[in-house]
């Protein structure tokens, strides 16, 4: 039933399609993809795509799409990697939505809505997760009563540039220097805390939010103040309050599509809602190597309407992804481990993401434009 339907992967030139691409491949389906073009090329030399239409812009892509899939005979899948690319479908989703299946909240841009970090913050700590105090506002202005140290972000992934709004300020002294900097009209600022780890829990919904597949957690293997780690474990998360949680804000939200959820974890293991991404995680594709496909699983159960939890799939113990090229620059090139132990880590790694034997031409494109990737 599926290999009826067309499956498309719209969005930027990265390792996430990579994943997304080879899952799809890896059980004989051969997707369409819709590059926006990056510093460098990879995800496209897979040989498991069907074909690839290279975009300047996000619009471009978008004309592409309508023009050329538009009145296929079985609706397309649409599976988006980038929060803008979601975007420009999620508030279009009227005009779309007879065409092509893609990742919704039933109305247009809902979906848009809740990638405001305030708003998702307020229907996470509705439904029961655990926020850290949270303040938005303008460029320039601080508020009152602030703790520090805090960090600061964007209001909206889909902000140019959004990873150069984050600074960590110990002082009002520093928020100010930060403001010099920050490039966003809209501010969140957050009490900061030192993690003692993350937690990212990947998963799919139906059903307008009522259904709900989680089978996936992921923990960094060392951390990195302020950002995340591309070294990382993958295991079976368990934790049904936390579950419960989740599954009724996205069906408040109606949410139909494949996501992650972002956690930090306190130094007393106090886990606090981050965020929500709500298109394809590039973590999902570590579950591909254990015999659970999420984006093709999205898929099916989009078209069957009802998810099998005997889907779900018992990770090893200490199974590890890695994402080369960056790791090699944090651990190995800022020197805080030898090449050896870089090594012996990279080859006994469970899920590399860019090394694959069986479709080598997207690592060797990376490493002959090692930089622009690391």
């Amino acid at each position: 039933m599926l290999k009826n339907h067309l499956i498309i992967v719209f969005g930027m030139e990265h390792y996430n399609p990579l994943g997304l691409i080879r899952t799809l491949g890896r059980y004989g389906i051969h997707p369409v993809y819709i590059a926006i073009k990056g510093r460098g090329v990879a995800s496209s030399k897979s040989k498991y795509k069907k074909k690839v239409h290279y975009v300047d812009t996000i619009e471009e892509g978008y004309d592409v799409l309508l023009k050329e899939y538009s009145n296929m005979p079985q609706k397309p899948f649409v599976l988006t990697t980038d929060d803008d690319v979601q975007s420009i479908l999620d508030v279009n989703y009227s005009k779309l939505k007879d065409m092509f299946i893609m990742y919704h909240a039933g109305t247009d841009g809902r979906v848009t809505e809740y990638m405001d970090k305030k708003r998702i913050l307020e229907i996470a700590e509705k439904h029961g997760l655990k926020v850290l105090p949270t303040v938005v506002t303008d460029r320039g202005i601080v508020p009152e009563n602030l703790e520090y140290p805090v960090i600061t972000k964007a209001i909206s992934p889909t902000e140019a540039n959004w990873k150069k709004n984050v600074f960590i300020c110990e002082s009002e002294e520093e928020l100010r220097e930060a403001f010099e900097q920050i490039a966003c009209s809209k501010v969140l600022i957050q009490k900061f805390v030192e993690k003692k780890n993350e937690l990212c829990l990947d998963g799919f919904t139906i059903d307008q939010g009522r259904q709900s597949f989680i089978p996936m957690g992921t923990n960094y293997n060392y951390l990195i103040r302020g950002y995340y780690s591309p070294y990382m474990t993958a295991f079976n998360f368990e934790d049904q309050e936390m579950l419960g949680s989740i599954n009724s804000m996205f069906e408040e939200i109606g949410f139909e599509g494949i996501f992650s959820v972002e956690f930090i974890i306190d130094q007393d293991d106090t886990c606090y809602f981050s965020e929500v991404n709500f298109r394809n995680s590039t973590w999902n594709y570590i579950a591909t190597f254990i015999d659970m496909p999420i984006p093709l699983l999205w898929c099916e159960a989009m078209l069957t309407g009802k998810i099998d939890q005997n889907w779900k799939k018992t990770f090893p113990d200490h199974f590890t992804a890695m994402t080369e090229p960056i790791d090699y620059k944090i651990r190995v090139e800022g020197g805080n481990v030898d090449l050896a132990q870089w090594l012996m880590e990279f080859k006994t790694t469970d899920v590399p993401f860019y090394l694959d034997a069986e479709d080598p031409e997207p690592f060797r494109a990376m490493v002959n434009n090692w930089r622009v990737f690391s």
